[in-house]
C-alpha cells in the first residue's frame, strides 16, 4: 500500500500515513463519445429512410375509384382521385423520392464514417449542410401538400371548390399518413442539423 511521510513537529520524526489503494479514475476516452454519437447518428438516419420511404409508398399507391354523379351526366360515372391531379401533389412525390435518396446514401456516409473515423472532418460539414437543405425542400412539399389536403377535407365555399374526402375516404387516409411520416422524418432532419451542430461545437 503506498504512503507518504509527514515529520511529527514534536519527535521530529516522519509519519507513515497511509493512501487509498483505490486506483485513480479515468476520465472517459473521447473517442468511445465520438463512436455514440455516431452510433445515434446513424440510427437516426436509418429511421429518416424509413418513415420517407413509406410516406412515399403510401402516397403513391393512395389512388381511389368512385361512382360519382357528375353534372349533366344521366347516371353515376367512375371518377379516379390520383396525387398526379395536383401540382402540390406531385411536387410532395418529387420531395420524398429526393429525400429518400438523400436519406439512404447519408446513412451510407454515416456507416463509413462509423468505421473510418479519420473521414469524419472531410463529410461532416458537407452532411450537416445538406441536412439542412433537405429539411427546408421536405417541410415545404409537406406544407404545400397540407395546405391541398385541407381543402380536400373541408372544401372552399367562397371559391366553390367541394369537400372530397367524403366521397374518396381511402385517398385522404393514405394522403394523411404520409403527410404524418413527412413531417416525423422532417423532425427528424431537425434534430439531425441540431445535432450536428452540437458535435462540432462542443
Amino acid at each position: 500500500m503506498a504512503s507518504t511521510e509527514i515529520p511529527d513537529p514534536e519527535t521530529g520524526k516522519s509519519e507513515q500515513l497511509p493512501m487509498s489503494a483505490a486506483p485513480p479514475t479515468q476520465p472517459p476516452s473521447p473517442a468511445a463519445g465520438f463512436l455514440d454519437c455516431r452510433k445515434i447518428d446513424v440510427i437516426l438516419r436509418v429511421v429518416l429512410f424509413s418513415a420517407t420511404l413509406t410516406a412515399l409508398i403510401v402516397m403513391v399507391t393512395s389512388d381511389q375509384t368512385e361512382m360519382t354523379q357528375l353534372p349533366g351526366a344521366p347516371s353515376p360515372t367512375p371518377v379516379s382521385a390520383e396525387f398526379n391531379y395536383s401540382p402540390a401533389f406531385i411536387y410532395f412525390v418529387v420531395a420524398l423520392v429526393v429525400a429518400s435518396f438523400y436519406a439512404l446514401v447519408s446513412t451510407l456516409v454515416s456507416i463509413s464514417i462509423l468505421l473510418r473515423p479519420e473521414f469524419a472532418g472531410q463529410f461532416s460539414i458537407y452532411v450537416t449542410s445538406l441536412d439542412m437543405v433537405m429539411l427546408g425542400i421536405l417541410a415545404s412539399a409537406t406544407g404545400t401538400a397540407g395546405g391541398v389536403a385541407y381543402v380536400a377535407l373541408k372544401g372552399n365555399e367562397e371559391i366553390c371548390w367541394n369537400k372530397i374526402c367524403n366521397v374518396y375516404d381511402k385517398f385522404c387516409r393514405y394522403i394523411a399518413t404520409s403527410l404524418a411520416l413527412s413531417l416525423f422524418a422532417s423532425l427528424l432532419l431537425l434534430m439531425l442539423s441540431i445535432f450536428s451542430v452540437c458535435k462540432r461545437t462542443t
